[in-house]
């Protein structure tokens, strides 16, 4: 697509962020906008916020079920970017001020102690590389209105992501069976979701590897200290005002998310 065009869908999901006006879905107003076309227009976006003073702490891999897959038409999951300003704690209320239409999905992070250059990273090497993993949430918000997407829109979207919030406790990736990891999902203290990891990729590991290939397509890596969300364990939720989420993960602790207005 025409640069100038590009950047006009870039600055319109850039303002939709800072207004929180969602717009028309973009693959309905550009119908040949692709993904590749969709991740520069999402680099841009990152970049306008590293000029702003926003620092990169990190990827997020998201369409890592089968079922999302198959509901978008893709084959491989999608990535966006983490900047400093989306890191909350577990003891530190989120607003809902800045947000749209959001939801929560239960993750788990990677936190990595090397570098992870594709191509051929394997899951072993991405467990050699991590320091540890957290329990972790990822707030999704679609500027698009009503979540009407088709791939090209969420990835030019960032991903559809908005924030994320870490547990307490790292651990040691190798621990740990990260395979067969199970996770309880709580809303206002009644249980709404229970899963296993294995639900990412068979693996969640698979996921951080599948990243840090498809980021050597762009001539990019993950680098030693980076955040890595590896993907949603079920379907993500809608949040309420004062709502109050917990993911207990069976050997690596918990994470929970308050929502405040």
């Amino acid at each position: 697509m025409d640069e100038q065009v590009l950047g006009t869908i870039a600055n319109a999901l850039y303002d939709a962020k800072q207004t929180q006006t969602p717009i028309p879905t973009l693959t309905d107003t550009y119908p040949d906008f692709a993904v590749a076309a969709a991740y520069k227009v999402q680099a841009a976006n990152i970049e306008r916020e590293v000029n702003e003073g926003q620092c990169i702490i990190g990827k997020k891999v998201g369409l890592t079920s089968k079922g999302i897959q198959e509901m978008l038409g893709v084959h491989e999951p999608d990535f966006g970017v983490l900047v400093d300003n989306m890191l909350f704690d577990s003891e530190t209320p989120v607003s809902m001020k800045k947000l749209i239409a959001p939801r929560v999905e239960a993750e788990i992070a990677f936190i990595l102690k090397k570098q992870l250059k594709g191509p051929g990273v394997t899951l072993s090497r991405v467990l050699q590389a991590t320091e540890g993993v957290m329990p972790a949430f990822e707030i999704i918000d679609s500027r698009i209105k009503g979540w009407k997407i088709k791939l090209a829109d969420t990835v030019a979207d960032n991903g559809s992501s908005a924030m994320l919030v870490l547990g307490s406790v790292m651990t040691k990736a190798t621990a740990i069976n990260l395979r067969t990891v199970g996770m309880v999902l709580e809303r206002n203290g009644a249980i709404i979701a229970t899963a296993a990891s294995a639900e990412v990729l068979g693996h969640p590991a698979n996921s951080v590897a599948w990243l840090a290939n498809k980021l050597a397509e762009y001539g990019q890596s993950l680098e030693a200290g980076e955040i890595v969300l590896s993907g949603a364990l079920t379907k993500a939720f809608d949040i309420a005002p004062n709502d109050v989420f917990q993911a207990s993960f069976g050997g690596l602790g918990s994470v929970k998310a308050v929502f405040v207005p």
